[in-house]
This record gives structure tokens, C-alpha cells and sequence, in this order.
């Protein structure tokens, strides 16, 4: 592996945090609270529907996003169906990685920090100094756990160099391969982040063991992912339901590159396979659509929504036209019935997402 580049340093800029869809701060403290415990009861059990009708809308400030500046090897982009992609390693990652694509992932990270209540992370962490964020996509949950953890060094690594310029003072991102050897010197990091990243890793138990050798004894690593099967508790999902069609295409499409889409059910194994100790599981659901009666359950749920509606094509081409050799009129054509029964209300559908953290042996 190259030595990955590293953007400039940045420890005096002056950084903004992107606003994470929480509760209104005047609605008080403890409705915050009430919300997040009912958000967390509901999401581990049954999510309760309100009206079909029901569709509060959506907005967002779509903040301007600077690329980070890097050696222009890394720094150019590939383009392909009008759609703009890493360069860096071309072709490992099937997704584009432009503005529109951006958003989508803080659009992610909205929605896991209001179903987690706030949380960055649930694995037991004391006074980490020294963090890794895998696949950091925007970098959006490196300056959070940047600002929540100020005397801790926080590196986010990814392909793409998409980063925000502005950025706390111990936060600083890199373009490399986390399937590639690691670099940095064995026993560095207290805790190793890593979500999001199913669709992407094809050697799970490779990049793991690179993580494991590089955490301190007493360290931990966390996984949070979304198991791309859609779920139904009260009947309403239609066995022909279109999206969950899409979805079981974009598997298809993503094994032809050795991805697992629903390799998230091995995760757990996945840690005590790699030497990880003290391994816990925790599922949440996440409703797709504004279909839940809870407030705060409906802004999770319109966020996954938004998070696939909008990025529909960019999804769907890679995997689609890459994969499965589909034409990207083909994919336009099937895309019209998935639109569709997105915003179909009445169906109650929701996807899993699995939260595992695992600690590395003290006596190593």
C-alpha cells in the first residue's frame, strides 16, 4: 500500500458542526429524554404506526462542502453516467462520492445520532487519546466524536478526499485503503469506528484483524450497520413491495464484487473470530417512512426515506450497470415503481440496524 496522503493541518481553523435533526433545545430537557427513551424502547420492540396521511415534510440546509486539499493524484474524481466517483483505488468503492451523495451520508449520521439518542457510540469508552473513523464518508462523525472527545486524536480515513476543510484541531482526515496493511505502529488506537462501510468491505476478517493488531490492549471497536432487508411487523408489506425488490437487486449486483450486503448478521462472529473480547449486540429498527405515530421515530424514519429516495440512481448504478449489466435507461425505467411505493404510507416496512463493539484483551 502507498503511503496515504494527508491533508493539511488544520489546527487553527475554526470548524461548524452540521445539525443533527435532534429535538428543538426549547422543547426542554426532559422531552428530549422522554423522546429518547420511547424512540429506544420502540426501535428494540414494536415501532407503533400513526396516520397514513400523516407526512410532515422535509428540509434541510444544504451546506456548500469544500473538498479537502490533497496531491491532485488522489484529489481527481472519475465520472461515469453523469455521476462522479474516487479515483484513488477507481472501482473499489461502488458508489459516487459527490454533493448530492454527501448529503445522503449526513443525512445518515441525523438519523443514527437520533435513534441512538444522542450517542456517537455505545462501546464503554474512558478518556480515549487516540481514535480511527474507517471510512469516514464526510467526516461528519469524526468532528462529533472530535468535539464530544477534545483531548483525543481523531483520524478518519476514506477513498475519497471529501472532507470539510474546517475542522476541529484534533481531528485531521487521510485517503487510504482500510483493506490494505495499515500503517501505523501496532497497539496505537483506543477505539476503532467503523459504519456504513457492509456495501463497501469485500474482506471482513482482513480488515478486522488489521484493526484488532492495531487497537491497545483494553481498546475497542465498534460496528453499526444497516441489514438491507426490509421487515414487517403488522402485515402491510406486500410481497411484490418494489423496494425491497430494489434491494435484493443491489445485493445481486454488489456480489459480483465480492460484497455481502447482509454480512452485518456475522458481525459479532466477525469480532471473536478476531481475537475481540466482551462482544455485544444491539438491534434496532428503523422505520422507513413517515408511518411511525412517535415524533421523533417519524423524522428517523423520514430521514431513512430520503436517504434511498434520494439517492435512488446513485445507489442503483454502480451495482446495476457495473454488476449486473443493466443500461442506465434500464435502471431509470425500474426506479419509477420504487419511487412509488417509498412514499406508499400504509406500508409499515423497516430495516434492522445492528450495533456490535467488542474490546481487545487486556493480556495480549
Amino acid at each position: 500500500m502507498t503511503e496515504p496522503e494527508a491533508a493539511p493541518p488544520a489546527e487553527q481553523q475554526p470548524y461548524s458542526r452540521s445539525p443533527t435533526g435532534s429535538p428543538p433545545a426549547a422543547e426542554g430537557t426532559t422531552f428530549q429524554q422522554t423522546q429518547a427513551d420511547i424512540v429506544a424502547h420502540q426501535a428494540e420492540t414494536t415501532i407503533e404506526a400513526g396516520s397514513d396521511s400523516d407526512d410532515p415534510g422535509y428540509e434541510t440546509d444544504a451546506e456548500s462542502r469544500a473538498s479537502t486539499s490533497i496531491s491532485s493524484s488522489v484529489r481527481d474524481y472519475a465520472f461515469e453516467h453523469g455521476r462522479r466517483y474516487h479515483k484513488f483505488r477507481e472501482g473499489t468503492y461502488q458508489f459516487p462520492n459527490d454533493e448530492s451523495e454527501q448529503e445522503r451520508e449526513d443525512m445518515k449520521h441525523a438519523m443514527v445520532v437520533n435513534l441512538c439518542g444522542g450517542k456517537l457510540h455505545y462501546a464503554p469508552l474512558d478518556n480515549p487519546q487516540k481514535i480511527i473513523d474507517v471510512g469516514t464518508g464526510t467526516g461528519i462523525w469524526a468532528i462529533d466524536v472530535g468535539d464530544e472527545y477534545p483531548s483525543a486524536e481523531v483520524l478518519g480515513i476514506d477513498l475519497s478526499p471529501i472532507q470539510p476543510v474546517w475542522v476541529p484541531p484534533n481531528v485531521k482526515f487521510m485517503v487510504d485503503d482500510a483493506e490494505s496493511p495499515w500503517l501505523h505502529p501496532a497497539d496505537t488506537f483506543d477505539f476503532v469506528h467503523i459504519r456504513h462501510m457492509n456495501s463497501s468491505v469485500k474482506n471482513w476478517p482482513k480488515l478486522l484483524t488489521e484493526a484488532y493488531n492495531h487497537t491497545k490492549p483494553g481498546g475497542w471497536i465498534e460496528m453499526q450497520e444497516l441489514l438491507f432487508t426490509l421487515n414487517c411487523d403488522d402485515g402491510t408489506m406486500k410481497e411484490d413491495y418494489p423496494t425491497a425488490r430494489f434491494l435484493q437487486l443491489i445485493k445481486e449486483g454488489l456480489a459480483v464484487f465480492g460484497v455481502d450486503l447482509l454480512g452485518v448478521t456475522r458481525n459479532a462472529q466477525l469480532l471473536h473470530d478476531a481475537g475481540f473480547v466482551n462482544v455485544e449486540t444491539k438491534v434496532f429498527k428503523i422505520p422507513l417512512g413517515v408511518w411511525p405515530k412517535n415524533r421523533t421515530m417519524k423524522l428517523i424514519g423520514l430521514y431513512l426515506r430520503s436517504v434511498i429516495y434520494d439517492g435512488l440512481q446513485g445507489i442503483a448504478l454502480g451495482p446495476l450497470t457495473r454488476g449486473l449489466k443493466w443500461t442506465p435507461e434500464d435502471v431509470e425505467l425500474f426506479l419509477v415503481d420504487v419511487r412509488k411505493s417509498l412514499m406508499d404510507a400504509s406500508t409499515h416496512s423497516y430495516l434492522p440496524f445492528h450495533v456490535v463493539y467488542g474490546q481487545k484483551p487486556l493480556n495480549t
